[in-house]
């Protein structure tokens, strides 16, 4: 490889992140609910990305692959942590948000859904991807992308309209 042809490489990746780093660092934090873990995930899916630059670069569809790279390191991640941490001394109730943001009501319902189920439904309503792009970027089928994003809205619509009339009653 060329010197020219690797700086040119080089220069398409760097034009790349600068693009892409906004649109996905919010599906990253739609996907994981804490803005630094989403950075965190975005980096190490660019890190990854990078070695493999070329060929996706001229796969057509670099913004896809990012995508798929995101929603499985999210499941990954989901796998590792899934362990019990014990802790000497449990805290008596949970503390602030760590973005300290305030609490937002379709966020939390997001976050309460499955791992599979909130991919879904961020790829699909957020990031505005036909089913067809998220089953690629999941791999998984269409039906499956169907009866995923149909269980998860059904279930944040109950969480919503029973905070929405929890709050009327109070």
């Amino acid at each position: 490889m060329s010197e020219d042809s690797e700086r040119a490489d080089d220069a398409g990746y760097t034009a790349f992140v600068e693009r892409c780093w906004g649109p996905n660092l919010r599906v990253a934090t739609l996907l994981v609910g804490n803005r630094h873990r989403a950075e965190e995930l975005l980096q190490d899916c660019l890190v990854k990305l990078y070695p493999k630059w070329r060929r996706v670069s001229r796969s057509g569809n670099p913004d896809a692959y990012l995508r798929r790279m995101l929603a499985n390191g999210r499941v990954s991640w989901w796998r590792r942590r899934r362990r019990e941490q014990l802790v000497a001394d449990p805290p008596d109730h949970a503390g602030p948000d760590a973005d300290g943001e305030p609490y937002d009501e379709l966020r939390q319902a997001l976050l309460s859904l499955p791992p599979r189920q909130r991919a879904v439904v961020v790829l699909r309503h957020y990031a505005d991807l036909s089913e067809r792009d998220v089953a690629a970027a999941l791999g998984c089928t269409v039906g499956t992308v169907k009866s995923q994003n149909s269980r998860a809205l059904d279930k944040l619509r109950g969480l919503l309209t029973s905070r929405t009339d929890q709050g009327a009653k109070a």
